[in-house]
């Protein structure tokens, strides 16, 4: 069977390289035995597959091949996957997983146990929450502190203004901070509101939770690193039963490409602040890449 594809985002500048993000990526792969080729991001994420994957040639036996790049919506990943299938080549992570792992909602169920409770609603990007549509959201976690974020991401660069709840009996001011991020996120709004239980972790001296980024390859931790808005020589040892329980978790979510982002709560307890789709997830700018596109490539 030929050797994977792996797809990176093209440089803008240089259309036939891959960006500067993932020269060291894509080097990696190539050593690895994976074929690189590269894709137009922002043309996928306007819906133009064909120009976005002009470079990419039709096959006339079965390709499988990875997406390794900028974050894509769970639409966006769909439109990629279909013009690829009918181009002969299938993503080694259907529609369907990469939506599961990389949208709150389709990972939630699986690691509830070891993550911070949390509860959401679809919302169109543009339109403001009222007390009414938050009310039922902040009553459901009950009192204590609260963290807002939309089905991927967080506007935590924002923290007091947009991310933030200090209590959730507090509607008025849950109301505020959901409305600020939805703002704030406007049409990249992804999937709707969010709303989590915060807990206290153990953070550096600039109040940084000391995150550990696993990165996992058909169920097993191919690699550990920080994370990449984690303080720089943070300790990434985390213990083998730690990674067992989450291994379990990752397995039955069953998606072939995942990561997941730790912290060590402030009681001691190992705990998982979010899942995401490996494809799209970011390597610290000092790590070698290579273990990772190693694991990728016998994967495939």
């Amino acid at each position: 069977m030929a050797a994977p594809l792996l797809l990176v985002p093209a440089d803008p500048l240089a259309p036939r390289l891959p960006d500067e993000h993932f020269a060291r990526e894509a080097e990696a792969a190539r050593d690895a035995g994976l074929t690189i080729t590269v894709v137009d991001h922002d043309a996928i994420v306007a819906g133009e597959l064909r120009e976005a994957l002009r470079r990419v040639p039709d096959s006339d036996v079965a390709r499988t091949a990875w997406y390794r790049g900028w974050m894509l919506s769970a639409a966006a990943y769909t439109l990629l996957a279909a013009e690829l299938g009918a181009r002969g080549i299938r993503l080694l992570t259907s529609p369907a997983a990469y939506a599961a792992a990389h949208e709150l909602p389709g990972w939630y169920g699986t690691f509830a146990g070891s993550t911070p409770a949390g509860v959401w609603s679809p919302w169109e990007p543009g339109r403001t929450p009222t007390p009414a549509d938050v009310g039922p959201l902040i009553e459901a976690l009950g009192d204590g502190p609260g963290v807002v974020k939309d089905y991927v991401k967080s506007r935590k660069h924002e923290w007091d203004e947009a991310c933030f709840v200090p209590d959730l009996t507090d509607a008025a001011t849950a109301t505020r901070v959901v409305a600020r991020m939805v703002e704030l996120q406007g049409d990249d709004l992804a999937g709707g509101i969010v709303v989590r239980a915060f807990e206290q972790f153990v953070s550096d001296a600039g109040g940084r939770a000391q995150e550990v980024r696993v990165w996992w390859v058909e169920g097993a931790p191919v690699l550990v690193t920080s994370h990449p808005d984690s303080p720089a020589g943070m300790d990434t040892d985390v213990p083998a039963e730690v990674l067992d329980t989450v291994g379990r978790n990752v397995g039955a979510l069953g998606v072939p490409f995942v990561t997941t982002d730790l912290a060590l709560r402030a009681d001691g307890v190992w705990r998982v602040i979010e899942v995401g789709d490996g494809q799209v997830s970011d390597l610290p700018g000092d790590q070698d890449p290579g273990p990772l596109l190693r694991a990728l490539a016998a994967a495939g």
